[in-house]
């Protein structure tokens, strides 16, 4: 039975030619057939099937040395015992004497190469063979593993240039990805120069610009931290430039998320940074949604000079800072030096925008320093941009918007106790105009905490008539003023519980209409016209009388400050 494993040859009468001459000539034309095979168990298959045309012998197996491993090639249907690998191994690449059951003789036939690798062939017989079928057997064994060794290097050499093949696509493809490194190594060495340039030479924000469309083709903006354009290069500049909306300072928290670098809606941003902070971006409109490796090597190279030229010019503000009176306190003393805006920007603060003067007292001594945090801290939570400074029993600060109550209560979080009071000034439109604030933030403080409510915020526009009438005696006059004209109808209220004083308010508010005013108090006509009879009698004054109408109105309006609920 042959070995499914080997390749059966056909059965011609070539491959008995061995036994038709001389023994020698037909080894040699065996030889000459084994040299002519390309595949090794071929060439072991034609070595067994000539052993019985050699004389009274029978290949029982064929075996080759790989990997330390003897790989068996059976010539027939009766396996070689499993003993005989063991006595194989035993010859030490030799031939020799086996054991087989069953045989008289039986001998192994060592297949050796010039190469090191060997291999058995297994012959038995009935009785043992003279020294000329011996020597044939022997001859035949060794054209058989030359034959082995000759189709191993034939299968070696195609393996290896196959190989070869392989390594020359690879080093084609490696010399490819050198030269594209090469080249953009070189690029991006250009684009280093440009910058360093720039930098060493002090340039300004559009060189900075007109370098970056240069090396990009594409159009780029300068920006500062606020969204102001400072310089621009390249083809469709927006007339007018817009104004930043409320998702700049998420794009802007993006791209520090980023690694300074995001896309907005067809631009990529860059930032230009000092340590953490944000000092300026470059904004580039890149069509197209990929941007190219040397795109974003040179946006980076960009941000980075940027970045220098705008550190160095908040250093030279602070100098500037630091030899001038502190910013708040110029402010406070009003002034319109233009050096105001560079110094603002200079602690990050956009000073272009209307301001609010703030003014803050909390009860205690030495509260300034907490109460200092707390208003940042303050600041922080509600989004605002403020100044602030110090300053004995107070903290001032320059809000750019006007506060609500929301930061009272903010600030009362953060100082443990609502006990205090904030003054907030009129709108300011430039800088000129933050000491008018400032003391309209301290007149709306001083009222606050003169009236019967003396914790919360107090704006100054929402003072009215209170405006002129608290200045001078810190608000004395204008409580003896109200206790004149309705101290009695409040001592009514306090004693009954009543609302006398806030009925006759809103008569006087609505004009002495009786229908709008009964239905702002939401009350009948009939319980109006007693309340305002029983005014009459209290107050003792006829308030249809023009002169005490407007005193009356003028008094309700101070109660209503006073009051403050």
């Amino acid at each position: 039975m042959e070995d499914p494993n080997i390749p059966a040859e056909p059965r011609d009468s070539s491959s008995r030619a061995i036994g038709t001459g001389s023994g020698f000539d037909c080894l040699f034309q065996l030889s000459i057939r084994m040299f002519q095979r390309r595949d090794q168990a071929e060439i072991l298959r034609l070595a067994m099937e000539s052993v019985p045309t050699l004389g009274p012998y029978r290949a029982l197996s064929a075996y080759l040395q790989r990997d330390q491993k003897m790989i068996e090639f059976v010539g027939d249907e009766h396996g070689p015992p499993s003993e005989l690998v063991e006595q194989l191994g035993a010859l030490d690449d030799e031939d020799g004497s086996v054991a087989v059951p069953g045989a008289t003789w039986a001998r192994a036939f060592c297949l050796k190469d010039s190469g090191g690798r060997s291999g058995y062939l297994v012959v038995t017989a009935k009785a043992a063979p003279g020294l000329d079928e011996l020597l044939l057997l022997s001859a035949l064994a060794q054209q058989t593993g030359a034959a082995v060794a000759n189709a191993w290097l034939h299968q070696s050499e195609r393996e290896h240039s196959l190989q070869l093949g392989r390594l020359s696509d690879e080093l084609s493809v490696m010399n490819q990805r050198l030269q594209e490194a090469v080249a953009d190594m070189q690029h991006r060495q250009t684009i280093h120069d440009a910058f360093t340039h720039i930098v060493a030479s002090d340039g300004r924000e559009h060189e900075i610009a007109t370098t970056v469309h240069e090396l990009t083709g594409c159009a780029v903006g300068i920006e500062d931290r606020f969204g102001n354009l400072l310089a621009w290069a390249g083809p469709g500049r927006p007339d007018p430039y817009p104004k930043p909306d409320a998702r700049r300072e998420e794009v802007l928290q993006q791209a520090a998320i980023c690694d300074g670098l995001t896309r907005d809606r067809g631009c990529v941003v860059a930032l230009a940074r000092s340590r953490h902070e944000i000092l300026g971006v470059v904004v580039l409109v890149v069509p197209g949604p990929t941007v190219r490796p040397d795109v974003r090597y040179t946006l980076q190279h960009a941000a980075m000079a940027l970045g220098l030229r705008l550190s160095h010019d908040r250093n030279l503000a602070e100098i500037e800072l630091r030899l001038r009176r502190d910013l708040v306190e110029d402010l406070i003393a009003g002034t319109n030096d233009p050096s105001v805006f560079a110094r603002s920007e200079a602690v990050g603060h956009n000073l272009h925008a209307p301001h609010h003067a703030v003014a803050m007292r909390w009860p205690g001594r030495r509260t300034e320093e907490k109460l200092a945090a707390a208003a940042r801290k303050a600041s922080r939570k509600l989004g605002m941009s403020i100044l602030l400074a110090r300053r004995p029993g107070m903290v001032v600060l320059f809000s750019c918007g006007q506060p609500d109550s929301s930061f009272f209560r903010a600030v009362a979080d953060g100082m443990g106790t609502d006990r205090g009071a904030i003054g907030v000034g009129g709108r300011c439109e430039s800088p000129e105009n933050f000491a008018r604030s400032f003391q309209e933030a301290l007149r709306s403080l001083r009222i606050r905490q003169q009236s019967r409510l003396s914790n919360g915020i107090t704006f100054f526009d929402e003072l009215g008539i209170y405006r002129i009438l608290g200045e001078g005696d810190g608000g004395a006059s204008i409580e003896a003023f109200v206790q004149e004209w309705i101290g009695s109808l409040l001592e009514y209220d306090r004693r009954h519980h009543s609302n006398l004083v806030r009925t006759l308010s809103q008569y006087l508010e609505c004009g002495g209409n009786y229908n709008a005013t009964a239905n702002g108090l939401v009350i009948h006509r009939s319980t109006l016209r007693y309340r305002l009879r029983r005014i009459r009698e209290i107050s003792r004054i006829d308030i249809n009388e023009v002169d005490n109408r407007l005193n009356l109105h003028v008094a309700t309006r101070a109660w209503r400050i006073l009051d403050a609920t």
